[in-house]
């Protein structure tokens, strides 16, 4: 049994403003406080540092000379915090409500088998909007947060496993993170949690969405939901996640769907102008492929689930990807 003191908060901050003072005090004010919490300030060039430095007195700030991107950064903070159980890992805009750790530990110890946990996310700016419970992850490579933009009616108590939870507001087994190699640094931002869940899954372990664990969340506030840099980060890394972690026989039977999706992804965001973006994604995806496949053989060999449970954790369906709504 663990208790919130075995828990480890990390919030990786660049440039957070506001949203880190907001997430910061829906921290501290929790109902069950966590035994730490720690800022890993990926070199701001605003005021961040200096603000939570003057109105919070109990909160280790570790400060990066530059931006070693998000996964890099959430590494270091694990690092520092090697003697706790688990780590909660928060971003700047996601803002927990009172009893969310005490609802996270409370699901820790209810699901000894599940590595990873994600919240319940509700939409910042319409709280009547959920913006995911966790993340589905399709035979084709493509993820997605589930039920991302449905009403927040639609969720119910029970609890549900999930592919892998969004690392905006989730918790890991440390000891775990620690075995699989913590997260790609490679890939700097976008994709890292769902690579992380994938490795978790073929190690074994589940990952849950915990029903009642509620976080309001603006989603890619400081990087911009549909800039240049999500759309090249999330879309290079997507390539790279599904040539490292997909266990051959599912590889060999879904490359052509991997292949489709990404011809369906340049033609769509060509059609919208952004080109020249997605293609400087896809041809970093192909350059940077032989030291992900080293990586892979590593990732294969740990491999202890079975491919039929893999493949059940995936959602299949050649269209899926394309539906308007996917879940």
């Amino acid at each position: 049994m663990i208790a919130s003191t075995d828990v480890a908060v990390v919030v990786v901050n660049w440039n957070g403003g506001d949203l880190l003072v907001r997430c910061l005090h829906a921290l501290i004010t929790q109902s069950s406080a966590p035994g730490s919490i720690i800022v890993v300030d990926n070199g701001s060039t605003d005021e961040s540092v200096a603000t939570i430095e003057k109105h919070f007195t109990d909160i280790t700030i570790l400060r990066l000379r530059e931006n070693t991107g998000f996964a890099a950064a959430l590494n270091h903070g694990i690092a520092h915090a090697e003697r706790f159980a688990w780590i909660a890992s928060v971003n700047p805009d996601a803002f927990p409500t009172e009893r969310w750790i005490e609802t996270m530990v409370a699901a820790v110890n209810k699901y000894p088998s599940a590595a990873g946990f994600g919240s319940q996310m509700i939409d910042d700016a319409d709280h009547n909007r959920l913006d995911g419970i966790g993340d589905n992850y399709h035979v084709s490579g493509l993820a997605w947060r589930r039920m991302h933009g449905e009403p927040t009616t639609s969720m119910d108590t029970v609890d549900r496993e999930i592919f892998a939870p969004c690392a905006a507001a989730a918790f890991y087994n440390r000891r775990v993170i620690s075995e699989l190699g913590g997260f790609d640094e490679s890939f700097f931002c976008y994709f890292e949690d769902v690579d992380l869940g994938f490795r978790m899954r073929l190690a074994g372990y589940q990952c849950q969405a915990v029903s009642n664990a509620v976080v309001f969340h603006v989603g890619s506030a400081i990087t911009g939901r549909s800039s240049d840099f999500s759309i090249y980060h999330g879309h290079r890394n997507l390539v790279w996640s599904y040539f490292k972690n997909m266990p051959p026989t599912l590889l060999w039977r879904y490359l052509p769907q991997h292949f489709f999706l990404n011809i369906m992804t340049v033609v769509y965001y060509g059609a919208r102008g952004r080109l020249r973006t997605i293609l400087s994604a896809k041809i970093d995806a192909i350059r940077g492929l032989p030291a992900i496949l080293r990586r892979r053989s590593a990732v294969q060999r740990s491999r202890e689930a079975t491919v039929p449970a893999l493949r059940d954790a995936m959602v299949r369906g050649f269209l899926r990807p394309y539906w308007r709504k996917h879940v």
